[in-house]
């Protein structure tokens, strides 16, 4: 079993490599993983989410109901 991991929004654009703005957008049309609040004014997404959502995408097999036109 791996370690879970928080990635924050830098870790989270490198690895996807989308930008801030597309990730809030995909965030509220549902097509990407919601965030963890790891405090009052900070957030981040669980590793493995994040690298699930990266396997679904090269598969092909985007389970989100809207992906967000991507």
């Amino acid at each position: 079993m791996s370690e879970a991991r928080i990635l924050r929004m830098p870790a989270v654009m490198e690895r996807t490599g989308l930008t801030k703005p597309t990730i809030y957008h995909l965030i509220k049309v549902g097509g990407f993983p919601e965030p963890v609040k790891l405090g009052p004014r900070c957030v981040g997404w669980s590793a493995e989410a994040v690298d699930e959502w990266i396997e679904q995408r090269i598969s092909g097999t985007d389970r989100c109901a809207n992906n967000g036109g991507n």
